[in-house]
């Protein structure tokens, strides 16, 4: 392992400390977060709840049955999204590199820190000033790459740190279930025990050849990762860090219907692409160009989202905000920053997940039949409507359909 150091952050149940920061009656009480009638998710919940066998992603019916007399809370992004600005905040003033991976989850890299504080505690003053900032319970994990400080993290959990040395990493790793590494899912860890495989120090032993040949590259991957070896670099984290879409026209125009076209069909896009790539935006921004080359654009922070039908309001929005003039444009830009990984899979503090499971069947096709095999009516020109309606009346999507070739 290199001579590295590298911290790992991780806000304890954040959502749930948030609401008890706001409401502290909460406070030692099983909390569960989601959508709250018997057809939603759990998106988290307390130590508390959890001892009754409730977690993530389970459905809210399955979670009363298991613990009724929880307090159930309709989850609120918008706050939450502020809470996780305020904590990134306090560490950007004070980390050399950091990386913000998750709405509550923190890389900071440390290296050569050494020769002028110790790491562990400058990293110990960190977590203090954060949780004297903002109210929130947070814990640390220190080492020489992310695994092993994530995997130290969750170990130092609830609201703890702690510190793995380079000469302990196989020590610390070795009695722990392979669930502890990340990439890690429920796949790959039956196939894992269906081999016998059931701590990391088991998994250590395993020839890596072996490993490559069932499981494919990730299982060099996890190889890799059980004998406490990452390379990855902890990327600066930036907000300028985004993706981005324009568009300039042939002809200047002022048709404000081709213009929001326009718009609608690179939030499609880019909505996409984040959630290929299992990432959320907490900034929007719309640009335009009038003809005679005056640009203007404004941006706005949003709760953290992948979704179409969120973003497309927040840019038409910011649109009718910029397009005061009424001058011929020229070109029009849509981008999102301040991108945090994250899988928006299900819209968990929603009463119902329709419209998520919607966004994931439209998504299928896509990754079969190509990105333009579905798309938002709104973005495209010619008729051919089709109406995608849950059993919730509520959510409600329209997409135009081409008839991919089998």
């Amino acid at each position: 392992m290199s001579d590295r150091t590298i911290v790992h952050m991780d806000l304890d149940t954040f959502f749930v400390s948030v609401e008890r920061l706001v409401n502290p009656v909460l406070v030692g009480k099983p909390v569960i977060i989601g959508g709250i009638s018997d057809r939603g998710v759990v998106a988290s919940c307390s130590y508390e709840a959890r001892r009754y066998g409730v977690h993530s992603a389970m459905p809210m019916r399955m979670a009363k049955q298991l613990c009724s007399q929880a307090v159930y809370i309709r989850g609120d992004m918008d706050l939450y999204s502020r809470y996780s600005r305020l904590v990134t905040e306090v560490i950007a003033e004070s980390a050399p590199l950091y990386e913000k991976t998750s709405v509550d989850e923190h890389y900071l890299d440390l290296t050569g820190m050494d020769r002028f504080f110790g790491c562990y505690k400058w990293t110990h003053e960190l977590r203090e000033r954060i949780i004297r900032n903002t109210g929130l319970p947070i814990s640390f994990g220190l080492s020489g790459n992310k695994t092993v400080s994530k995997i130290a993290t969750g170990q130092a959990k609830p609201n703890g740190e702690l510190q793995v040395l380079t000469r302990e990493v196989n020590n610390f790793l070795d009695p722990l279930s392979i669930r502890k590494i990340p990439m890690v899912g429920e796949t790959s860890y039956r196939l894992l025990r269906s081999m016998g495989v059931a701590t990391i120090g088991t998994l250590r032993q395993v020839p890596p050849a072996m490993m490559e040949q069932v499981m494919g590259k990730n299982g060099l991957v996890i190889w890799r990762k059980a004998n406490g070896i990452d390379p990855t670099p902890v990327q600066p984290y930036s907000e300028q860090k985004s993706i981005s879409s324009e568009h300039t026209y042939e002809q200047d125009t002022t048709d404000v219907i081709t213009l929001r076209q326009t718009l609608s069909a690179m939030v499609e896009k880019l909505a996409y692409e984040m959630r290929s790539k299992e990432k959320l935006t907490g900034c929007v921004s719309v640009k335009i160009r009038y003809a005679n080359f005056d640009t203007h654009s404004q941006q706005k922070h949003i709760p953290y989202t992948a979704f179409d039908h969120v973003l497309l309001d927040t840019v038409l929005v910011l649109f009718e905000k910029l397009y005061n003039r009424r001058m011929l444009i020229r070109l029009v830009g849509v981008r999102f920053s301040s991108l945090v990984g994250g899988s928006q899979q299900l819209n968990m503090f929603e009463d119902s997940s329709e419209m998520a499971g919607l966004y994931q069947a439209v998504d299928r096709i896509r990754r079969r039949f190509g990105r333009d095999a579905v798309r938002r009516a709104g973005g495209v020109e010619r008729p051919g409507l089709v109406v995608l309606q849950s059993h919730d009346s509520k959510s409600r999507s329209f997409f135009d359909f081409k008839t991919p070739s089998l």
